[in-house]
């Protein structure tokens, strides 16, 4: 069972969100936040939190990265009413896996919170893309880690959104290989998931747009 937090200051909102998520079985929401340090203390323990990002007495962002640091375990997915790439970018910074437009079809917002359950891939890669650019940090210091070359294959194809299975197809080695490859990659990026990784990458300058965008036989480019 997924056990959700429900952050929104409109209570219209939370209603329903948790109308939507009651009709699947394998999720439960467990509590409500009207602002953002509600969302905080709520959001302890929880599998997965909704986090609307412009909320009374503590906005979405302040509150995610509080709870990520309180509760590392706790996946947030922020909920904006626009595509704002400032608020986004800084929702996935402060340690966002991921998220949803209000206005996003029903089975967007299920998908979403079973996606970032599960770990298993990026939530929206395309958006992750697009809105990473304008913000990728100019300083090309050399990056503070070494990946293998294996590791830097896995890494692009982490932030082009592919879970483990189609990840060990595109590189024909089993899961477990891949599982074992992902948890380097992690660990040597000090990044908390997939998502993390993938802003990581683009901010040390070891994944470009261009690249991503490019057939996924191509070499990923490294920086020098």
């Amino acid at each position: 069972m997924i056990r959700v937090v429900l952050a929104d200051d409109e209570k219209l909102i939370r209603s329903g969100w948790a109308t939507i998520l009651s009709l699947h079985d394998d999720i439960e929401v467990v509590a409500e936040a009207a602002d953002g340090r509600e969302a905080v203390e709520a959001g302890v323990g929880a599998d997965v939190v909704l986090m609307d990002v412009r909320m009374p007495r503590m906005d979405g962002l302040a509150a995610t990265q509080e709870l990520v640091h309180r509760s590392p375990a706790t996946r947030v997915v922020v909920v904006t009413t626009f595509e704002n790439d400032q608020l986004v970018w800084g929702a996935l910074r402060a340690g966002a896996a991921g998220y949803v437009l209000k206005r996003a079809p029903v089975h967007e917002l299920v998908e979403a919170v079973r996606l970032v359950h599960s770990r298993d891939a990026v939530l929206f890669p395309d958006a992750l893309r697009r809105i990473a650019s304008p913000h990728v940090s100019t300083a090309r210091s050399r990056v503070p880690v070494e990946l293998t070359p294996r590791e830097l294959d896995v890494l692009r194809h982490i932030s082009l959104g592919e879970n483990n299975m189609e990840i060990a197809a595109a590189l024909r080695v089993t899961r477990e290989t891949v599982k074992t490859h992902v948890g380097n990659v992690l660990d040597k990026l000090g990044a908390r998931d997939r998502t993390q990784a993938a802003v990581l990458a683009y901010e040390l300058g070891l994944i470009f747009a261009g690249t991503l965008a490019d057939s996924r036989g191509g070499a990923l480019r490294r920086r020098e």
